[in-house]
């Protein structure tokens, strides 16, 4: 098993419960950098095993160093309890989004989650002793590929009007991490009508 686990913004005393308890039952733990390896070190005495993730351009390399990365932690992931923690959230511009990938493919037998942190997009507003009230953007400088809408009392509404805007895969959530939540997966299933704690996830 190996878990994708968001340490948060970088103060130690903002990862969840759930992060710090799992890092303290993994037999190893991965980072990609030294300050990932510091947080964790407050939690464990597993020494974390930092992974080389350089920021380069080359995409032949990059493959490269993404599988090295990925057959290393596969080797162990197959039959213990193996974490991968890194700053922010795991599926948010995430060094372990591509990891995840690759590990997928060279190994799919290793079951994969991920454990959210706060994340600099949710977390930077708090110190700037600001609020955000109405929808917002999020960019790093590419192309517009994902759209998340929160409230989807009208799912199917929302959909028809993000297929107009050229996006084609659709999930539509309620009510998460709850006793009743609900995640379905494809247009055709999703319900005309959504609870106050729903979001419709669009990708291109």
């Amino acid at each position: 098993m190996l878990y994708g686990i968001g340490l948060g913004p970088g103060d130690p005393e903002l990862l969840t419960v759930k992060a710090v308890n799992i890092i303290k039952k993994s037999s190893r733990i991965y980072v990609p950098g030294e300050m990932a390896a510091d947080l964790v070190k407050q939690y464990t005495d597993t020494v974390p095993e930092i992974l080389d993730f350089p920021m380069i351009r080359d995409k032949d390399e990059l493959e490269k160093i993404w599988l090295k990365n990925a057959v290393t932690i596969a080797n162990h992931a197959k039959d213990k309890t193996v974490a991968f923690c890194l700053i922010g959230d795991p599926n948010f511009f995430s060094t372990f989004t591509h990891l995840k990938k690759v590990l997928k493919e060279v190994a799919p037998e290793v079951e994969v989650k991920t454990v959210p942190g706060i994340s600099a997009i949710t977390s930077c507003v708090s110190q700037m002793e600001e609020a955000v009230e109405t929808s917002f953007e999020v960019h790093d400088g590419s192309d517009v590929g994902y759209m998340i809408h929160l409230k989807a009392r009208k799912p199917q509404e929302i959909i028809k009007k993000f297929e107009k805007e050229g996006y084609n895969e659709f999930i539509f959530a309620e009510k998460l991490f709850s006793d009743d939540e609900v995640i379905i997966k494809g247009k055709e299933n999703i319900p005309e009508e959504g609870h106050y704690f729903s979001i419709v996830y669009a990708k291109k």
